[in-house]
């Protein structure tokens, strides 16, 4: 497979974006990658794709302005690039939650990585004892590829519709520990500062998301495969496409959802 795929994503105050725009889509041009950028006041989410070389050198270029030095990519690699061209667009947020209140760069929400979660499912509690409820902040169509089959799963159709989910529903986390999980991170963040914000504690975010996931344990206790936003349709527990292409509902539009 000679195509690496990155994703990435950081909540940081952004407030040059017509003109980082224009930099960044001459910057991608020039080391002939595709993919989508998302640029908003909050932040930037990422999907690229290319040769390593050419990876590497956009992802240089990135962290040399300060406000993405800390940014970090999860890798995976396919026979062709899974984006037909490169696009940079600006949005109102990199995550679409419509909570002006929760505001990510103002601190992260706590998280756990793939090692200790995969610890605390196979011991049946966390390191205090305690229940574990795996909260999964994804879309239907993308939990019926595949997820922890014991993860509460609301069947939402957009993640607007989550805070209205989690309000219904907060006996059910009550005295437990909360893991909230999504593809790459970024939508998880943003749920747990949303939980918090609204009272529960013990909440976390998986690290990472379900593919840092698999990277680093291999997907145990994960059932079928990882939805992605492009021409990849899944990955499976080793990051190797398993579908020829997405299901219908993951147009352009929903690319912000990863």
């Amino acid at each position: 497979m000679s195509t690496l795929n990155i994703s990435a994503y950081r909540f940081v105050s952004l407030d040059d974006l017509p003109a980082l725009r224009e930099r960044m889509l001459a910057q991608c041009h020039a080391l002939a990658l595709k993919g989508t950028i998302l640029l908003a006041p909050e932040g930037i989410n990422l999907f690229l794709a290319g040769p390593r070389e050419a990876i590497d050198a956009f992802m240089a270029w990135l962290h040399e302005d300060s406000r993405f030095a800390g940014l970090h990519a999860k890798e995976s690699l396919s026979e062709d690039a899974p984006f037909q061209r490169m696009r940079v667009r600006l949005k109102k947020e990199i995550i679409t939650l419509r909570h002006p209140t929760i505001r990510p760069e103002g601190g992260r929400a706590p998280s756990v990585d793939a090692a200790t979660l995969k610890r605390w499912l196979d011991q049946g509690h966390d390191d205090d004892g305690r229940d574990v409820v795996l909260l999964d902040t994804r879309n239907a169509y993308e939990t019926d590829v595949g997820m922890f089959p014991q993860a509460v799963d609301y069947r939402i159709a957009s993640f607007t519709e989550l805070p209205a989910a989690l309000a219904a529903d907060q006996v059910r986390y009550a005295d437990k520990t909360v893991v909230s999980y999504c593809t790459g991170g970024i939508r998880c963040e943003k749920a747990v500062l949303y939980m918090q914000d609204v009272g529960m504690d013990r909440v976390y975010q998986l690290e990472g998301g379900i593919l840092k996931y698999f990277e680093e344990v291999g997907g145990a206790r994960w059932h079928g495969d990882c939805f992605v936003f492009d021409e990849r349709g899944a990955v499976d527990k080793t990051l190797a496409p398993s579908l020829p292409s997405p299901p219908e509902e993951a147009d352009e539009a929903k690319v912000a959802d990863a």
